[in-house]
């Protein structure tokens, strides 16, 4: 079958423009029409964590061994932190922010051992941390992500251990987060500052941070708290908009996971201290978001992670909030028993038992407005998985990688995205941002002409998405990533890609060119596998496990091996082998078709090259 919807996806995109666009005026209208603050639970704790929450959970650690096992974790490491030093006013490159999470952490970790135990040690080493940010000279707020997660952290300790505190202390950290945060936050919305606007992960962050930080001192601060919160109620569907029509995030899984925790813990926070979201809940695709999570993670348990993500999945307590509130079950099941080690105070807080399985999720999934298209064979460890990138280059946080992918097969990942680099680099979200291997197109799974990176404002539409259980493929049309100067996919020289899984047996890349005569074109792909080359055959090696790789075409072309260390101060990739094929392209245009072989045993002949246009579920 052709992989669902099948409405264009300008309509959608256009449909949910729109749709974003009245929601903002009507939460314009309503939070100017009344007083947001009117129905403020007055009393401590009201964000996140009620105290009927406390009995709640004190009740399940008695009957359930997972929700035991995760507060023991809590545990060791709530007593390990008594031992560590507070946080300090160091920034690293223009960044305060690892000092910002690591007090929001403690806050979340501390102030729940405090609350499930009562032992007072607790409870005055996050004081502790708290008056320690309360001295700092500010929160860095030229950087405004690390000024609205400082503000997270004292907002919920000072919501969590009201009841603990001195009337001094409650003081001190209320004024630091009213002069340091709010403040602070409050001179950005009445400047329409870029975040405000911006559909992208700050959008998120920042709003969240002034929310809480808002709702924690809103009785004592009413004005104040009143206007943050309407602006950021007022913001936050910029951002939101982006999780239509399907729950994906075009930044990438690591940046789908820092947007999403903020949108929830925002709207968690609102629901609990005021009893309403203000229908943000409602925006098209959020209850879709979880979707994204379940189908980016291959069964190696590592990220498809295009843009500026690492591999490494994480763990995700919001998917238990999103299966509570969207009464999605898989999401939570997903999230303790196939991704597993559930471990934060949130995984505790969230806890429910789902009953569940993947039997019944499609193995195919097109996210139509990232335009990335995720495949397996089932859902199992051994199956074989395909990540693959359409979508645009500027996105936020992109990578020049557009037709790139990562395969799973075996139990190991075979083809991999080696992520990004560190952000301190000069320039790198700025002038120097392509010339870093890991981010421009030498770094990717994908073509090369010339040795030169993508067009970095090219669009690489999905074509088609097709699975009938015994053949799943995807094509993404590139012609628009190596044409400079043309976004979108109309110029003379095109080429496209398609990648497509052949029962359990066999994965075809197979790219067509046409024009770009004369041009030298680079198929490459990044592997931690150890590579034996014997002309148009390829050995992988991994884990005790073997993969042939077969150039199909062009005839006269061979495998080689390339280096994948850039020059340094970059990141280098030890362990990493390119794996590519260089060529002309003749006048009358070529294909490239690599084949991967996963089960020798089958003694298959292989695959026949079949052009693109013939591929099945063409969607034009």
């Amino acid at each position: 079958m052709v992989c669902p919807p099948v409405v264009p996806l300008r309509v959608l995109r256009s449909i949910a423009t729109v749709a974003t666009v009245l929601f903002v005026l009507l939460s314009i209208a309503k939070t100017q029409a009344e007083n947001v603050l009117t129905t403020l639970r007055r009393e401590h704790p009201r964000l996140i964590v009620l105290r009927t929450d406390e009995e709640r959970v004190k009740k399940l650690l008695s009957s359930d061994p997972m929700a035991r096992e995760i507060f023991q974790s809590i545990q060791r490491e709530a007593e390990s932190t008594l031992k560590q030093e507070p946080i300090r006013h160091r920034l690293i490159g223009p960044r305060l922010l690892d000092q910002s999470r690591r007090c929001l952490s403690r806050m979340y970790l501390l102030g729940t051992s405090y609350r499930l135990t009562g032992d007072k040690r607790f409870a005055d080493r996050a004081i502790r941390e708290m008056l320690t940010a309360a001295d700092f000279p500010d929160w860095n707020p030229s950087h405004f992500l690390d000024t609205a997660e400082m503000t997270h952290a004292l907002a919920i300790g000072y919501d969590w251990l009201y009841a603990v505190m001195t009337p001094e202390q409650r003081q001190k950290i209320r004024e630091a987060i009213v002069e340091k945060g709010l403040k602070e936050g409050e001179k950005v919305y009445r400047k329409g500052t870029w975040w405000t606007k911006t559909p992208w992960n700050w959008n998120q962050v920042c709003n969240g941070g002034m929310t809480i930080g808002a709702l924690a001192i809103a009785d004592e601060e009413p004005q104040l708290a009143q206007y943050i919160v309407e602006q950021a109620v007022q913001s936050l569907p910029h951002a939101m908009a982006n999780y239509a029509p399907d729950g994906a995030w075009a930044e990438g899984p690591g940046y789908w996971s820092y947007a999403t925790h903020y949108t929830v813990y925002m709207l968690a926070a609102l629901e609990t201290a005021l009893g309403t979201d203000f229908g943000l809940s409602n925006q098209p695709g959020f209850d879709r978001a979880g979707d994204f999570r379940i189908h980016v993670i291959g069964p190696t348990r590592r990220a498809f992670n295009f843009a500026d993500g690492g591999d490494r999945v994480g763990s995700a307590p919001i998917m238990l909030w999103l299966a509570a509130k969207f009464h999605k079950p898989l999401y939570a099941w997903h999230e303790l028993y196939y991704v597993g080690s559930p471990q934060s105070p949130l995984h505790l807080w969230w806890y429910f038992k789902p009953v569940g399985n993947l039997d019944k999720e499609p193995t195919t999934r097109w996210f139509r407005n990232s335009d990335v298209v995720m495949m397996r064979t089932d859902w199992s460890d051994q199956a074989i998985y395909v990540g693959f990138k359409g979508g645009d280059n500027s996105v936020n946080h992109s990578h020049l990688e557009l037709g790139s992918f990562v395969l799973d097969g075996l139990g190991e990942r075979w083809v991999l995205d080696l992520g990004p680099d560190d952000y301190n680099l000069p320039g790198y979200f700025g002038s120097q941002r392509w010339t870093y291997y890991r981010l421009g197109t030498e770094g990717q799974n994908t073509l090369l002409f010339d040795g030169q990176n993508q067009n970095p404002r090219a669009k690489a539409p999905v074509l088609a998405c097709y699975d009938t259980g015994v053949r799943k493929h995807a094509v993404v049309d590139l012609t628009a990533a190596y044409n400079p100067g043309n976004e979108t996919a109309s110029a003379k020289d095109s080429v496209q890609r398609g990648i497509a899984i052949l029962g359990k047996d066999w994965v075809v890349v197979q790219d067509e060119i046409m024009g770009h005569a004369g041009q030298t074109v680079q198929w490459q792909i990044h592997t931690e596998a150890k590579v034996q080359v014997r002309g148009k055959v390829a050995e992988l090696a991994l884990g005790g496990k073997t993969v042939k790789v077969f150039l199909l075409s062009p005839e006269k072309a061979v495998f080689q091996t390339l280096s994948a260390n850039p020059s340094r101060p970059q990141r280098q990739n030890p362990g990493i082998t390119r794996l590519a094929v260089q060529t002309p392209v003749p006048q009358n245009g070529m294909t490239i078709a690599v084949a991967f072989q996963f089960n020798p045993s089958a003694k298959a002949e292989a695959p026949k090259i079949v052009p693109l246009k013939e591929w099945p579920g063409q969607i034009r």
